[in-house]
């Protein structure tokens, strides 16, 4: 089979592997879409790993079963996560299953979602697959996983109907925040980015306002909002970490959601920041089985119409292409890329 091995963002190479062997409790998955995710291009966080076949955000369909799979038959198309927990641990019983050592080290895909097909552990075919419905493409099943991690945020931050929540970076993730925050009730949602298109594609997901994210968006806010901050910002960019510093409402809380550049820092006066102010800063990192069941029925239920964020659609032997839009995104007018290993 075709699988796009990855070396750097710069060199994504086709390349020929044998079609892995499901074992006991194990199943094929015939991979019909697999999206690339801001992740994949962190070129730190690979380097101690390359050569490797990347890609988790995967939707297809069984093709074989191992002996004993007895959920699943061949034929079910099925949205799948590469991570999974224990489910016993002393993270995963007090909520934090996210942090349990299984799902941080413990679980993937053989040999990754760039490839025609995969093999799924015993482990994740018990608890990390789900049927995907009649009415969906892969293509929408695949936002599964994005999107359950976008869901574990803004329970983490603690979102409720009513508030005002800025979204301080309108790229893939940034958006899924916005659809999803208008979805869950949230009174006035902001966007803010530097790229033009960004702002059109988050007036599109329903946001109420979106704003070029310069040194008066804090001004803009409080005009929009009875003279308050927001209540939650949303950072999906850590080069906005010092404007979520100065739009954040006292009471109100910060989610960093994205990953960073390496060195990356928290800038600011520790006084400035918390004291007195009641501010809360919080995480959040991947998201569990139950994130990913209510993210697709969120899909499903056309609350997050995550189709209108599909701007790349190509096929495995067009993979660099697609990573170097992911990279260039201003150049490409990229949002999401999709890679389509089966063309049928």
């Amino acid at each position: 089979m075709q699988v796009c091995m990855y070396y750097s963002n710069d060199d994504v190479r086709l390349e020929e592997m044998e079609v892995p062997r499901p074992g006991p409790g194990e199943l094929l998955l015939k991979v019909k879409a697999s999206g690339i995710c801001g992740s994949d291009v962190m070129e730190w966080y690979r380097r101690d790993k390359v050569p490797l076949v990347l890609g988790h955000e995967v939707a297809g369909e069984v093709v074989k079963l191992g002996k004993g799979t007895g959920r699943f038959e061949v034929g079910d198309r099925l949205a799948v996560t590469h991570h999974v927990p224990c489910n016993t641990c002393h993270y995963c019983l007090k909520g934090s299953h996210t942090m349990c050592e299984t799902l941080l080290k413990g679980t993937h895909f053989e040999p990754g979602g760039f490839a025609e097909y995969i093999r799924v552990p015993a482990i994740n075919v018990e608890r990390g697959c789900f049927k995907v419905p009649e009415h969906l493409s892969f293509a929408e099943a695949s936002f599964m996983e994005p999107l359950a991690c976008v869901l574990r945020g803004q329970r983490r931050a603690g979102i409720h109907p009513g508030q005002t929540v800025l979204v301080l970076g309108s790229g893939i993730s940034g958006l899924m925040h916005i659809a999803l925050a208008r979805s869950l009730g949230a009174g006035k949602i902001i966007a803010a980015d530097t790229i033009a298109y960004r702002l059109d594609k988050a007036l599109e997901m329903r946001a109420h306002h979106a704003w070029q994210a310069e040194g008066w968006l804090p001004e803009k806010v409080r005009e929009v909002n009875g003279g308050y901050l927001a209540d939650l910002v949303i950072l999906c960019f850590e080069g906005f970490i010092p404007l979520a510093l100065n739009t954040v409402e006292r009471g109100g809380t910060i989610l960093m959601f994205s990953g960073a550049a390496e060195d990356a820092c928290m800038p600011g006066l520790l006084n400035d920041i918390f004291w007195r102010t009641e501010v809360t800063v919080t995480s959040t990192y991947a998201g569990a089985p139950q994130d990913c069941d209510q993210a697709l029925k969120l899909i499903a239920a056309g609350s997050v119409p995550v189709e209108r964020l599909i701007t790349h659609r190509l096929g495995l032997e067009q993979a660099q292409e697609g990573f170097s839009a992911v990279c260039s995104p201003m150049e490409h007018e990229c949002v999401k890329v999709i890679l389509e290993p089966h063309n049928d």
